[in-house]
């Protein structure tokens, strides 16, 4: 029998996956988080070949907790193809991924899956905060249209701003650092597109959550601490070239057939431009998360 069936609470129908690359500075407090969660009755944890003591953290928690079962990749898949290992090797009818780096409240997940419910069925966000109370733009954003960015650069600022007083706001997208919808969703879409190894590959699930007629929403009342980067540290060229790579997969899927060759000539151009000056740009400041490693 699978131990998180026999964790003695049945109303827990939320199932957790957790993606961790170099994550032992807060994966310890992420799961003791996750493991007082109301309606939790899965947690996976996904480990993209850690070289540090990652895993044994997360090992005591799984001997502690029957919930708790840990998937140790030998290589690096990336971040989406290990969403998806995760949410395969549980079953619950709602899925939550979870960055290692997010903190959530008692009951985080079970009002996301309220606000999703309300909305037949919604994949559904979290209002996210770093440590100094500063919201993250990426928890409400627009869908990226590149030849207009390249037309008009304040376009580049996909983050929208969010309407106070709305509890469940509805927008293109929300970050992948913390979300949650029905499985029976997750797998009508086919999950994460594991063709972006990190970066991206939410803005992609949003999208086809929306292609097939579902919600996709902010809940400006659920509020996380979301710390950033923690495990891009030192790794700011691998991060900026698979952001870049995804980027380009994302233009190439949904935008280019709509541009001529010269358009999508320059969009490439832009793309890779933007490479190197990222490289050179506020190198001290933390980059988006990547736990995919």
């Amino acid at each position: 029998m699978d131990r998180a069936v026999a964790h003695p609470n049945p109303g827990a129908d939320i199932a957790v996956v957790v993606v961790t690359h170099a994550s032992e500075e807060t994966i310890d407090e992420c799961l003791q988080r996750l493991r007082a969660a109301e309606g939790v009755g899965q947690i996976r944890v996904v480990d993209n070949a850690s070289s540090d003591d990652t895993l044994a953290i997360v090992q005591r928690h799984a001997l502690a907790d029957a919930r708790v079962r840990f998937i140790a990749n030998p290589d690096n898949p990336g971040f989406a193809a290990a969403c998806n290992q995760g949410a395969a090797d549980c079953r619950l009818p709602w899925l939550a991924f979870v960055n290692p780096d997010c903190f959530l409240e008692p009951d985080t997940l079970v009002r996301l899956r309220g606000h999703a419910q309300a909305l037949g069925g919604a994949l559904v966000g979290a209002d996210l905060i770093d440590e100094a109370g500063m919201r993250d733009p990426a928890a409400r954003r627009a869908d990226p249209v590149f030849w207009a960015m390249l037309c008009d650069p304040r376009r580049s600022a996909l983050g929208l701003p969010v309407a106070e007083h709305t509890p469940l706001q509805p927008v293109p997208a929300v970050s992948g650092a913390l979300l949650l919808l029905p499985r029976v969703l997750f797998a009508q879409v086919g999950g994460f597109d594991p063709g972006y190894r990190l970066h991206v590959e939410d803005l992609d699930l949003c999208r086809r959550v929306r292609q097939v007629g579902a919600t996709v929403a902010c809940a400006n009342d659920v509020r996380v601490v979301h710390l950033r980067g923690i495990s891009s540290r030192g790794r700011r060229l691998f991060v900026e070239w698979h952001k870049h790579r995804g980027l380009w997969r994302y233009f190439c899927r949904y935008e280019a057939a709509q541009r001529r060759c010269w358009q999508r000539g320059l969009v490439w151009v832009a793309v890779w431009l933007h490479f190197p000056l990222a490289m050179l740009s506020r190198p001290g400041r933390r980059t988006a998360p990547s736990p995919a490693g």
